[in-house]
């Protein structure tokens, strides 16, 4: 019986230990955005931004590699700077945001790379969900932010097909690049 109620009070006193190695942090949306850029007419690269970026990162402290990723981005909110263009991006030429209103991007795993991470996951855009490898420079900080929580951050990197998510399959590479380099930097808050 001495044995039992030593072994539940380990069990008890661990407990919280295990929990307390990880925080969640969550994108502060005020500074937190993918931006991207495609070519155009095989002349100029197009470039705009996706804002009021979601979801969270549970970040496990003892080993940043145990860490997840699930974050969640407006689609509705893209933006180039030619109100037309955007309204025809949100079309059903290209995102057909009624139908496909976000994007989601869930983490599979996280690996040291030099001083910055390699995330591997699934990007699920247009519908489609496709894994996808980026690379990550970060954790900054933290520092205290605005909030009065600590706030870390992150810039990563990834280039991606947009005919593997089938967006604007009707357009030959020539018109719009198939090549979409995407730089994703969040600002995000400990909770």
């Amino acid at each position: 019986m001495k044995r039992f109620a030593l072994l539940t009070s380990v069990v008890a006193l661990a407990a919280p230990l295990s929990l307390a190695q990880t925080s969640t942090w969550v994108p502060d949306k005020m500074h937190s955005e993918v931006d991207f850029s495609i070519l155009h007419m095989s002349l100029a690269n197009v470039r705009g931004r996706f804002g009021n970026i979601g979801g969270q990162i549970v970040q496990n402290d003892a080993d940043i590699t145990k860490s997840t990723v699930n974050i969640t981005i407006d689609v509705t909110t893209v933006d180039t700077g030619v109100p037309p263009r955007d309204a025809d991006l949100k079309s059903d030429h290209f995102f057909d945001v009624a139908k496909n209103p976000t994007a989601t991007f869930v983490s599979s795993s996280v690996a040291k790379n030099g001083t910055g991470l390699t995330v591997n996951g699934n990007l699920t855009l247009h519908g489609v969900t496709k894994p996808v490898t980026l690379q990550v420079d970060g954790p900054t900080g933290p520092v205290s932010g605005m909030d009065h929580k600590p706030h870390e951050g992150f810039s990563a990197t990834t280039t991606i097909s947009r005919t593997a998510f089938g967006i604007a399959s009707s357009y030959p590479a020539s018109v719009v690049g198939d090549d979409v380099k995407l730089n994703i930097d969040l600002d995000i808050a400990k909770q």
